[in-house]
C-alpha cells in the first residue's frame, strides 16, 4: 500500500484502533536559514519513512533559536515572515509527503518578531498559526511581540481529525495555558521547546497532561544545543486505563542525543478516558477563580 494514499479507514482497519503517529524532531541547527530548510526537509522526510502523521520541530527553527549573546539588530534581521519561502516550503513539503508538519520560526512583521509555530495539515493546507503568549521577558526575549491568545485547531490526519493546540516552551509553566486550550477542544498539545528538560519541567508536562486528560508532545533540541539536553517527550493524559493505577502517562522519552522520535497514540482509547474520568473541566467551580484573570 502506498503510505502516502492509505486513507483513515485503511489505518482504522489495519490497526482496530485509530493510532496517531508524533515524530519529535529533536535535532540540531545547522547554521543559516537555507541549510536549516535543507536539515528540516531530511528531517521530515525521515519522519515520513518512519510512518508519522505529524512532524514537530523544536522551537524557532528558522534561525536555531540562536538569539542569545548577540545583538538584537543582528538576530530580529533573521525573522521571516509568516507566508514567505521558508515556510511556503514546509507546506509544500506537507501537501507532498500527505503528513501534518508543525514549522516553527523567527516570524517578521510589522513589529518586534514574534515566536511562531504554523501548522500544516497533510494537504498543505494552514489549520494554525500561534505565537508564544508568555515570552520570557525578563531576558532577551522582552524584544519578541507575545502572541495574542491560545488556539485549537482541527486537524486533518491518516488516523482521522484531532483537535490539537500549541503552546510554546515558557507557555507549559503556566497551567492556566493548557486550560483553556482544554476548555477549547483540545485533544493533543503540541510543544515546541528549547531549553533543559529537567524533572520539574518534566513534572509540568506530565501535570498538564494529567489534569486536562490531554496528549502533550515537547519537542526540544538535543544536548549538543547550549542550554539544551533534548529530552524530548509525550504524556497522553491517561493515568488510569482498565485495571492500571499509577500508569504511566509517558510514553516517550528521549535521550540527550539528536535524532527522531515517534510515539503512538490512541485517539479512541484517549476519547473513552476523557468521556468517562473526572479531571478536565467537569466538576471546576470557574466562579471561585475570579482572581485567576485578575493582575493583583
Amino acid at each position: 500500500m502506498d503510505m502516502q494514499t492509505e486513507t483513515q479507514t485503511d489505518v482504522k482497519n489495519r490497526t482496530g484502533r485509530r493510532l496517531l503517529k508524533v515524530a519529535l524532531l529533536q535535532i540540531s541547527p545547522a547554521g543559516d536559514l537555507q541549510q536549516n530548510q535543507k536539515k528540516g526537509e531530511k528531517a521530515v522526510r525521515e519522519a515520513k519513512a518512519m510512518g508519522a502523521d505529524i512532524a514537530l520541530f523544536p522551537e524557532m527553527w528558522s534561525n536555531g533559536y540562536n538569539i542569545y549573546g548577540r545583538n538584537v539588530e543582528e538576530w530580529a534581521a533573521e525573522a521571516v515572515p509568516a507566508d514567505g519561502d521558508f515556510t511556503e516550503h514546509f507546506r509544500r513539503l506537507a501537501e507532498e509527503l500527505d503528513m501534518a508538519v508543525g514549522i516553527t520560526l523567527l516570524e517578521k512583521w510589522d513589529g518586534g518578531p514574534k515566536n511562531t509555530m504554523i501548522l500544516y495539515d497533510r494537504r498543505g493546507t494552514q489549520v494554525m498559526k500561534y505565537s508564544k503568549v508568555h515570552t520570557c521577558a525578563f531576558d532577551v526575549e522582552k524584544y519578541l511581540t507575545p502572541g495574542e491568545d491560545f488556539c485549537v485547531a482541527d486537524l486533518d490526519t491518516a488516523a482521522g481529525n484531532v483537535k490539537v493546540g500549541a503552546m510554546i516552551c515558557f507557555d507549559r509553566e503556566f497551567p492556566e495555558s493548557a486550560r483553556v486550550l482544554m476548555l477549547r477542544g483540545a485533544e493533543l498539545i503540541l510543544v515546541p521547546n528549547a531549553c533543559p528538560m529537567e524533572i520539574n519541567r518534566l513534572c509540568q508536562l506530565r501535570a498538564r497532561a494529567f489534569e486536562n486528560m490531554v496528549c502533550i508532545a515537547t519537542c526540544n533540541y538535543p544536548e549538543s544545543v547550549p542550554d539544551c539536553n533534548g529530552h524530548s517527550t509525550v504524556f497522553d493524559g491517561m493515568a488510569f486505563v482498565g485495571d492500571e493505577e499509577n500508569r504511566n502517562m509517558c510514553i516517550l522519552e528521549a535521550g540527550e542525543k539528536e535524532g527522531i522520535y515517534v510515539a503512538e497514540i490512541d485517539l479512541d482509547e484517549l476519547r473513552e478516558y476523557r468521556e468517562h474520568e473526572v479531571f478536565g473541566k467537569e466538576y471546576r467551580h470557574p466562579e471561585k477563580y475570579r482572581e485567576l484573570a485578575e493582575r493583583m
